[in-house]
């Protein structure tokens, strides 16, 4: 009877061991996996920038959209712009701030979207330890800037 006992407690615990060491590996599966269906998450959608002030009406003309790839170093600080175009992007890495010449401030974290000011006067800064990496997508016309730099105006 004891020896029975034994029998069934041993099973008990390898049918429990067995049962977590599947669930382990359906986890590491499922974490691996590729999903089986295309899934899309909306990061922004606004007709503000990051100020809350309301973008522009689109330009008239064909349209030329830009791309652009933005590394900052860390402790780098740009001048001071303006866009006289619309541009978004979202933040891959690090954490940028963001400086209206009124004093206003936005902190982008890694992963947020940002809409930036148009015609309005700004600057940015990578206050942090490490590079940001900043993907922006202008909605530009040909042989229109980017941006107009303004380097009368002193970073403090």
């Amino acid at each position: 009877m004891r020896q029975t006992r034994l029998w069934v407690i041993i099973a008990i615990l390898c049918i429990c061991g067995a049962t977590v060491a599947f669930i382990a590996c359906e986890k590491a599966h499922a974490d691996n996996a590729s999903p089986s269906q295309v899934e899309s998450t909306e990061l922004i959608r606004t007709s503000q920038s990051w100020d809350g002030v309301e973008l522009p009406d689109y330009l008239k003309g064909r349209p030329e959209l830009v791309a652009v790839k933005y590394v900052f170093p860390a402790g780098k600080k740009l001048g001071w712009h303006h866009h006289p175009v619309m541009n978004y992007g979202i933040l891959i890495q690090g954490e940028l701030t963001i400086i209206g010449q009124d004093g206003k401030e936005k902190v982008v974290h890694e992963g947020e979207p940002v809409v930036e000011m148009v015609n309005t006067i700004h600057h940015g800064e990578n206050r942090g330890s490490k590079p940001v990496i900043l993907y922006m997508f202008y909605l530009s016309q040909k042989d229109l800037p980017l941006a107009v730099q303004h380097p009368e105006i002193p970073i403090e």
